[in-house]
């Protein structure tokens, strides 16, 4: 059976683009990208829940840029309605070292993370997976870790071949959360924009070297590179901390039920977007 742990380190690069936009720059990328086998037409859904602590530790260290911060999540891939305790989730610690991010998660059913993270309750589990699930319990208990706040987006990825096998890059649109009814099955979720919805964040991930080819594309399009993270949005966005950004309804701008097949940008000027940075109003 195969391991249900896994861990990676990357370099993340972000950029903030319009929906038209991003949608050109995937056209362009795809000549010399593949579509993540797990990414269909359109893009998936992922949907995380993030803990912290009751001061909003793991916020803070965000916030003021520590070399070293981590948080805790569980994340789920598709479409949340109909999710059971028998559902597959990821427990996902995240972490920043300097400018590397690394990622260790388990994949459980969503019962038994609910049981970990939420319960704080120790679960079954093998002697390989022993360390990070140890890992996981001892930060929800000692650092009194709870349930925060919710993200969802759309993503659509693309990977790197050939020489660039190491390139992943993906398109984030509809980034919205809530900061109530925590259970990823919640029916008619209140959900909010916590990134405007003619927005899009697009994240190019290597193991090693950005291709230069990539570089030239982010230079001949005049992207701007961004500091924004998708859990700090949505503590500003609901006032959880004394900071506030984004505050549209998810309803006000509903998901369009056909997929455009000509040139969204066709006789319309680009729209301009400064550089975002978290926090900034």
């Amino acid at each position: 059976m195969a391991s249900r742990l896994h861990a990676f380190n990357r370099f993340e690069l972000k950029y903030l683009v319009p929906v038209e936009q991003a949608a050109e720059i995937r056209d362009e990328l795809a000549e010399r990208m593949d579509r993540d086998l797990n990414s269909p037409v359109g893009g998936y859904g992922v949907w995380s829940l993030y803990y912290d602590t009751p001061q909003l530790r793991f916020y803070w260290e965000k916030i003021e840029g520590l070399k070293f911060r981590r948080k805790l999540r569980i994340r789920h891939y598709g479409n949340p309605d109909g999710v059971t305790d028998e559902s597959p989730v990821c427990v996902e610690i995240k972490q920043r070292v300097n400018r590397v991010t690394q990622k260790r998660r388990i994949t459980l059913p969503y019962g038994g993370a609910r049981q970990l993270c939420d319960g704080r309750e120790m679960i079954e589990h093998s002697p390989k997976e022993s360390a990070f699930i140890q890992e996981v319990f001892e930060l929800v208990v000692r650092l009194n870790l709870q349930p925060t706040a919710i993200t969802g987006y759309q993503r659509e990825a693309l990977v790197g071949r050939n020489a660039d096998t190491g390139l992943r890059v993906t398109f984030d649109r509809r980034i919205r959360g809530r900061d109530r009814d925590f259970h990823f099955g919640t029916p008619n979720p209140e959900n909010r924009f916590t990134i405007p919805p003619h927005l899009s964040v697009m994240e190019i991930k290597v193991n090693e070297r950005t291709p230069y080819w990539i570089t030239d594309l982010a230079a001949r399009r005049n992207l701007n590179l961004i500091r924004v993270s998708k859990y700090v949005q949505s503590i500003e966005a609901f006032g959880l901390a004394p900071r506030s950004v984004f505050h549209v309804h998810e309803a006000d701008h509903p998901q369009p039920t056909t997929t455009p097949t000509t040139n969204p940008l066709s006789g319309q000027r680009q729209a301009h977007v400064a550089p975002l940075k978290a926090g900034a109003q």
